[in-house]
């Protein structure tokens, strides 16, 4: 007979004495058990001791998490949570600089654990660390020659449990000092210091600015660009990582007004050439949180132009409308009349003349184009620059199109505008970087003006492409269609450099495109006509029972998960599989991940299938719900499931992948009866669903088929033609 699911059997350890082992009845109070394990070694007042996991985590066992616990699990009786505050708390305190330096250490790895840390900072430890930090330099100037690895180390651990500490969001940023931002800001600002030290500072740096919009300001008077850009010329990828992101927060924390000052430092200290230079042609792969980082900068720095994305032109403002007398004059190569040269209305005429050449909408007055927001007066700004320093390009496109027929124009300043405003829909201009997202683009790193060099490569793709479609004034959308297509499909391909994405684009030409098309609308099984539809109608719940076969049977093989705590250290590894006959899920601990099949005698635990009652995902699950859990990142979360079972008991998984996550939750769903909503089930559902019909379809293909059923040919006059069998 199976023990009751309540009872636990665990080992126990104690410092000096044999494991015990013993059964755990998850009903009593934690209190009482600890008080039994205590009588059993003679151990007395009891409230001192808790339970840990004996593993390298520590992390104490509460009435929050005890359900974690599971058959097999081995526990250590130590001291409270509040008793290791209270020692550490005094030991850190120590004259003995060994103690002291012993002290650190067990502080920085215990205060991980969000039990030890509410108790620690309850006794206004968060404090004693940053007066020890605020003073630590003075205090061990001398030793710092004498003993500079030891002193490297004390700081190190010391800023690491601050680090630990504050992470666990139970203490506002806004409560520290001048003093400890000086210090910490000091740290940071030396050429030579502990790498470990430089990491951690720059940690809380960032963490003040993005915290705190006060803490921003007294950060930023004690951080300049030019002392973090050195960190950056390194070849430790961290502390690369950790710079970038300090410069990102006090760009995006800049009040409005400080930010074009701060781009033009930025620019001034080569701060592109430099990332380029030494992370991102590192021969050192960039791994995710970096290239997370250089897709902050790229969107803060393309924010930038918001401003000018957003002003409109002032017609009667003389410097604007004199920038397009100057795309009239290179254009056109006119020299300035004399002003008693002609009269106004043939001048007039002129002008009218050529700006209809330079494709502007109003030909009497272009600057009423540039009203409109976006893009306002950044098309203007993408034009002047097309012309400076593309001038052959410009004339060249200018002159082609002013020589075609009316209708078959290119207008070089309507595609100007509306390119401008393409340009800022596909890179995001005005909008908050994503906190998940890595799409940066190498290329625009390469180049100090990089959104004018796009434009400049993208305008001449838009004359090229208007030539090979022969287009006319009215197949203007079109035209702006296809070329957002060819600067998407360009941009997918993370183009090392704007030589590159210009050569891409050279093999995206029109053609090319219809056939992606053509090819795309093949693949997609693109037939609306109706008895098409009736067939997927009817092939559609053969393809579903076929879906959920497999998923069934990916559950009777079983999946190894991880245990992922609140914060996501990986533990141990714990198995689940479905019965053959689809009625239990049977689950277990592993010391290791398998390396083949799984023996079913070492999954003890059982959950009948008829027990379950609900399926929850992301951060409706109970461990996501959890205050340390909150900290998950939101991959974590996207994986995160939980099944329902008797009275609100959960057991609770974190898929190793999507894969694994849409095969159980569509498997769990099938198991209740439930609909499979996963995007892996939908995709499974187009790819089998094109196929079949593919395959019925075969005898039709090139054959139109027509939306109605043929007419029913008239009856004969007489039916002499049927054979007679007698």
């Amino acid at each position: 007979m199976p023990p009751p699911a309540d009872i636990v059997k665990v080992a126990i350890e104690w410092p000096g004495a044999f494991p015990k082992l013993m059964e755990i009845d998850q009903k009593k109070p934690l209190s009482a058990i600890i008080k039994e394990v205590c009588e059993g070694w003679s151990l007395g007042n009891h409230e001192n001791f808790a339970l840990q996991i004996a593993d390298a985590t520590n992390f104490y066992i509460t009435e929050k998490n005890r359900n974690d616990i599971k058959n097999g699990s081995i526990l250590r009786l130590t001291t409270s949570p509040y008793q290791t505050a209270v020692q550490l708390h005094e030991r850190i305190q120590s004259s003995s600089m060994d103690a002291k330096l012993e002290s650190l250490k067990d502080l920085a790895n215990a205060s991980r654990d969000i039990t030890f840390a509410q108790e620690f900072i309850n006794l206004d430890g968060i404090s004693l660390l940053t007066q020890m930090v605020e003073s630590g330099t003075e205090r061990y100037q001398k030793l710092q020659k004498i003993m500079k690895p030891c002193f490297g180390d004390l700081l190190s651990f010391t800023l690491t449990a601050f680090v630990e500490l504050m992470d666990h969001g139970i203490v506002s940023w806004d409560t520290f000092s001048v003093a400890f931002i000086k210090k910490i800001a000091g740290y940071v600002n030396k050429s030579a210091m502990d790498t470990a030290v430089l990491q951690r500072s720059l940690a809380i740096l960032e963490s003040m600015v993005l915290n705190s919009q006060d803490l921003y300001h007294k950060v930023a008077q004690e951080i300049t660009i030019g002392q973090l850009i050195p960190h950056l010329q390194g070849t430790d990828q961290d502390i690369q990582t950790y710079t970038i992101a300090v410069i990102n927060a006090l760009f995006l924390k800049a009040p409005e007004e400080k930010r074009q000052e701060m781009a033009h430092i930025l620019a001034q200290k080569q701060l592109r050439s430099i990332i380029l230079s030494n992370v991102i042609r590192s021969p050192t792969p960039i791994n995710d949180e970096m290239a997370h980082q250089l897709y902050v900068l790229q969107v803060l720095t393309f924010n930038l132009l918001e401003d000018r994305m957003m002003t409109k032109m002032d017609p009667q403002d003389q410097a604007q409308r004199d920038i397009i007398f100057e795309l009239r004059r290179i254009a056109f190569d006119v020299e300035c009349d004399p002003n008693n040269s002609g009269s106004i209305e043939k001048r007039k005429s002129m002008y009218t003349r050529d700006y209809k050449k330079l494709g502007f909408i109003n030909h009497v007055n272009p600057a009423v184009d540039f009203t409109q927001i976006p893009p306002g007066m950044l098309a203007l700004d993408n034009m002047l620059y097309f012309a400076r320093h593309h001038q052959d390009a410009y004339i060249r496109i200018v002159l082609e199109n002013s020589s075609r027929e009316d209708k078959h124009e290119c207008p070089f300043g309507r595609s100007s505008i509306e390119l401008t405003k393409m340009l800022c829909e596909i890179l995001k201009v005005g909008e908050l970087p994503s906190e998940n997202c890595h799409d940066f683009h190498p290329m625009f790193f390469t180049h100090d003006r990089s959104f004018e060099e796009f434009f400049c490569i993208s305008i001449q793709l838009l004359n090229k492409t208007w030539k090979e479609m022969r287009a006319t004034s009215e197949d203007f959308n079109k035209v702006m269609q296809v070329v957002r297509e060819q600067i998407m499909r360009a941009l997918t391909l993370k183009p090392n450099s704007l030589d590159q994405f210009k050569s891409r684009l050279q093999s995206l030409s029109y053609t090319e495109i219809l056939k992606i098309r053509q090819s795309e609308r093949m693949n997609q099984e693109d037939f609306q006509s109706r008895p098409i539809l009736e067939l997927r109608e009817k092939i559609q719940p053969e393809i579903m029972e076929l879906i959920k076969q497999q998923r069934l049977n990916r559950l009777c093989d079983g999946t190894c998960f991880r245990k992922i705590s609140s914060r996501r250290r990986q533990d141990k590894f714990w198995y689940c599989r479905l019965s053959p006959n689809h009625k239990v899920l049977h689950y277990g601990d592993l010391e290791e991940s398998p390396q083949g099949e799984v023996p079913h005698d070492s999954l003890q635990d059982k959950l009948p299938v008829a027990d379950i009652k609900a399926v929850i995902t992301g951060k409706d699950c109970p461990h996501m719900k959890e205050k340390g859990a909150l900290k998950q990142n939101k991959e974590v979360l996207e994986l995160a499931f939980s099944v329902l079972y008797e009275s609100d008991e959960y057991l609770n998984f974190i898929a190793p992948d999507k894969h694994e996550y849409c095969v159980w939750t569509d498997g769990l769903n099938a198991l209740l009866g439930k609909e499979m909503t996963s995007d892996y089930t939908k995709s499974d559902m187009d790819t089998l669903l094109s196929m079949e019909m593919k395959l019925r379809l075969l005898d039709l293909e090139n054959i139109q088929i027509p939306e109605a059923p043929p007419p029913i040919p008239k009856e004969p006059s007489n039916y002499d033609f049927v054979y007679d069998c007698n």
